[in-house]
């Protein structure tokens, strides 16, 4: 007897689930412990119940990217805060409109990764990002400009986290386990690229190169676009003087300004046969 032969002599789930909505009217019938322990969201809710919930926002991304067949990502990391060239700068924040041009450098990478993914079928090389606004918003809205499709992992946040109108509405998840939303950026990762950023950015920069350099990754292209940004924020000379690093991490990294340049680092990784 095959599996789905065998699953189909059960009672569906979702059936059971609109039968308990007509439970009877009684002490038992109202009683929390007569719910259904996956219908039940206090339960879900409780502290014990945490590892439970690490594996739903692991496994429900993780289903639905399969359900499409998305076999490989290009990850964009960068600010939330680098506002499109049209946009309204927010009151009362720090200028970030030197930074601009990156918006518009975020969303032509896009454009061009997208385009080589869609003579993959959309299944290779798909824009993921962190689906806010900013740099994010570039790598997505990009890929749009060229009819593809894109990822978009966003999180709860007070501030700065809704998800930005270019994501592909299927492929838009939101997470509350930042573990969990950073093994879905790595996981299908086939090239990592950085643009100038924050507490965010870096957090996410970090774990990946950290990954890389300790051999849980493999390793894969990773772009620094803004060379002059970067080496002004991290001293990395000061870290292999210090002995914190080695002289060869600094070959986990590459320096690039412009999409172009982005592309012709993946097209020669691995000896010339692409990322």
């Amino acid at each position: 007897m095959t599996d789905e032969h065998r699953v189909s002599q059960f009672r569906d789930a979702g059936e059971d689930i609109r039968h308990a909505r007509e439970s009877p009217n009684t002490p038992q019938g109202r009683s929390s412990s007569y719910r259904l322990a996956y219908a039940d969201s206090d339960f879900l809710l409780r502290d014990d119940m945490r590892p439970v919930r690490l594996m739903l926002e692991l496994q429900k991304t993780e289903t639905l990217l399969a359900e499409r067949d998305i076999e490989s990502t290009v990850i964009l990391f960068g600010s939330a805060r680098v506002p499109a060239p049209d946009a309204k700068q927010p009151p009362k924040r720090p200028s970030t409109a030197p930074l601009t041009h990156w918006y518009e450098e975020a969303r032509r990478f896009a454009q061009c990764v997208t385009r080589r993914s869609m003579t993959h079928q959309n299944r290779q090389f798909v824009i993921c990002t962190g689906g806010g606004p900013g740099i994010m918003e570039a790598g997505n809205r990009g890929a749009q400009d060229v009819g593809g499709i894109s990822i978009g992992l966003n999180i709860v946040l007070p501030h700065e986290q809704e998800p930005n109108p270019y994501v592909t509405p299927d492929l838009c998840f939101n997470f509350h386990y930042f573990a969990i939303r950073k093994m879905h950026f790595l996981m299908r990762a086939r090239t990592v690229a950085v643009f100038p950023g924050g507490m965010g950015t870096l957090d996410e920069m970090f774990e990946a190169l950290t990954l890389i350099q300790t051999g849980r990754m493999k390793r894969i292209p990773f772009l620094l676009f803004n060379r002059a940004f970067w080496q002004k924020l991290i001293n990395w000379d000061a870290l292999v003087e210090a002995g914190t690093i080695a002289p060869g991490d600094l070959d986990l990294f590459t320096y690039v300004e412009t999409a172009e340049e982005a592309l012709a680092v993946m097209d020669g990784w691995n000896g010339g046969q692409g990322c």
